[in-house]
């Protein structure tokens, strides 16, 4: 065999072994449509109302999805929609195999899954793993005497807890609202079973049985993670999912995923559990995903989820960026003084740049990472100073041009505020002030009911109609118009989409403006935002090209080098340049 001959054998299989590597990395990450996704999340009670109750329906839903095609997103993720108690939000489950009549019927759900579909957009669920209600009927026959019925170790119960636990029940129950409460781990049931419960969260949602990973042995409630009934709950999991898989929901986003096996400080357990759901996910429901409320993309996406979190807890940064310390998420916040994106202009990069590259690096070709631009657990990004169209437009840059998978939370688009001081309903807390109605004409109740406005889930606030779809649909100046290009050219341009590689290009003490650049082959893109109300420039080492602005708010100047780009963004700012060789 000649040279050129075995040079080009050589280059035949390192080819093949390539195109391998790189099939195999895709279909580690999941399904080819994840590539291209962008989500939006709507909370179903809030969306659009359809029957007069004040509250949001799967027929609202389904009447807007022209709309919610027009932005640009392909895939939806609903909260929790299965028949509820309605103290937690939809998180206290009682039949996860039903809808729940709020929102309306299981017919209305495929409904809205098929007409989605014929629109090119993907919906997934809130599966809420963790716990059940008490109504629910596995609970009610879990509680019965004898232990040897279906239900019966689905849960876990015990006859005896530390002294210090029940010092924390006693606590609880002197609050103003105990059952409200989230104080200690046990809750005193004296059912005919046993006197106490766990629970997760409030006493109306008991903790599912998935085992222990380190059981104590004094204790002899705490079963093994091999046990017959966490084994059992594992099959029920699954069987839910395959439910509604066999219905054409298309995943699940999974609440609090990490949680679900107890005493496992370093979640291998728990890990284990879904990397087993994956691979029987994978099986049987390949084109479906799995998305973790983890927030630990690190531990979360080696654990089998396609997609996680980085929001406002687990791994550390996405507060420093949004998260002003006089707001209601802020204020717990140590970790920094300013927020980033504020028009103040003192905030840090340090925090976000070190967590999260540090996770994007070791997750890109295993799964994706989702930062997304607020959810109904906490604040939008129109709260406090950070309130006119130019600060979201500038937020907005940020949320579409990230690797991984963006998500929007609905209203975001129009620039929905955060509305403080709101009462608690279904145990929304402070988050009554993000779960408002979707807001989309400047009539009565903003044109999502047409009940009397006391009847509302929550009040709007259009700001004299200035904060809705009918006033922003035509203004190619309006946030809602300035996302939809955001979303086009994400789409358009692969450096820019979900599988492009991403670098912060400021180097240390470099705060404003962000500049971080997007490439995938020799495609590239550099990314300037800048939120504070001050002028800032930055230095880079040469792209090696000239950059093209192809979406900007505000004013950018880039110029290009041999050896330094030197960049001049003005107050409140962001732009998008295109590198042209």
């Amino acid at each position: 065999m000649s040279l050129m001959k075995r040079i080009n054998k050589l280059l035949l299989v390192a080819a093949l072994a390539a195109t391998t590597l790189s099939v195999q990395a895709e279909q580690k990450k999941g399904p080819a449509w994840l590539s291209d996704a962008l989500f939006y999340q709507i909370y179903p009670s809030s969306y659009m109302d359809t029957d007069g109750n004040g509250i949001g329906d799967l027929p609202g839903i389904n009447s807007k999805l022209d709309y919610i095609k027009s932005l640009g997103v392909n895939a939806l993720w609903l909260n929790p929609i299965f028949e509820s108690g309605w103290f937690d939000g939809g998180y206290d489950v009682i039949d996860f195999y039903k809808v729940d009549p709020r929102f309306g019927t299981n017919t209305d759900l495929v409904t809205l899954v098929n007409e989605a579909h014929k629109r090119g957009i993907k919906v997934c669920l809130d599966l809420v793993a963790g716990h059940s209600s008490t109504k629910c009927a596995w609970f009610k026959e879990s509680s019965e005497k004898d232990p040897n019925q279906r239900y019966s170790d689905y849960y876990i119960w015990m006859n005896d807890i530390p002294e210090s636990e029940k010092k924390e029940i006693e606590a609880r129950h002197q609050e103003a609202s105990p059952e409200s409460s989230t104080r200690g781990r046990y809750v005193e049931a004296n059912a005919p079973r046993a006197k106490y419960y766990e629970k997760n969260f409030f006493e109306c949602q008991p903790a599912l049985n998935y085992g222990f990973a380190h059981p104590d042995p004094n204790h002899p409630w705490e079963q093994g993670v091999d046990a017959p009934g966490p084994q059992a709950v594992r099959r029920e999991i699954r069987n839910i999912m395959a439910f509604w898989f066999d219905k054409g929901v298309d995943g699940f986003r999974v609440d609090m995923a990490s949680s679900l096996v107890k005493n496992d400080p370093d979640k291998k357990e728990v890990s284990k559990l879904w990397n087993e759901m994956r691979a029987w996910k994978d099986k049987y429901y390949p084109e479906t995903v799995l998305i973790s409320e983890w927030a630990d993309p690190q531990q979360a996406i080696p654990a089998g989820f396609n997609i996680d979190f980085y929001i406002h807890f687990g791994l550390k940064g996405y507060a420093s960026l949004f998260f002003d310390r006089k707001t209601p998420w802020g204020k717990w916040e140590q970790s920094y003084q300013n927020c980033y994106f504020d028009k103040q202009g003192k905030g840090s990069l340090k925090e976000f740049s070190e967590n999260y590259t540090k996770a994007y690096n070791a997750t890109k070709n295993l799964g994706y990472i989702a930062v997304p631009s607020a959810n109904h657990d906490y604040q939008r990004p129109n709260i406090g100073t950070r309130n006119t169209p130019d600060q979201l437009k500038v937020a907005m840059t940020f949320f579409l041009t990230m690797p991984g998978i963006p998500f929007i939370y609905y209203g975001d688009e129009i620039g929905m505020k955060y509305q403080m001081n709101l009462p608690n309903k279904e145990g929304s807390n402070e988050r009554s002030g993000t779960r408002t109605p979707m807001q989309w004409t400047k009539g009565k109740n903003a044109g999502f009911s047409t009940s009397a406005p006391d009847k509302l889930y929550f009040p709007v606030d259009t700001e004299n109609g200035k904060l809705t779809v009918e006033a922003q649909q035509g203004d190619q100046n309006s946030l809602l118009s300035y996302t939809r290009k955001l979303t086009a050219l994400r789409h358009s341009a692969k450096a820019l989409d979900n599988e492009g590689d991403w670098k912060l290009l400021n180097q240390k003490g470099q705060e404003y403006p962000m500049v971080y650049e997007r490439t995938l082959g020799e495609e590239e893109y550099v990314v300037v935002v800048n939120p504070g109300a001050k002028a800032a420039s930055l230095n880079i080492s040469s792209v090696g090209g000239k950059a093209v602005s192809v979406l900007s708010t505000g004013k950018v100047v880039y110029k290009s080098g041999k050896k330094t780009d030197v960049i001049k963004a003005s107050g409140i700012s962001a732009a998008i340049f295109k590198v042209e060789r």
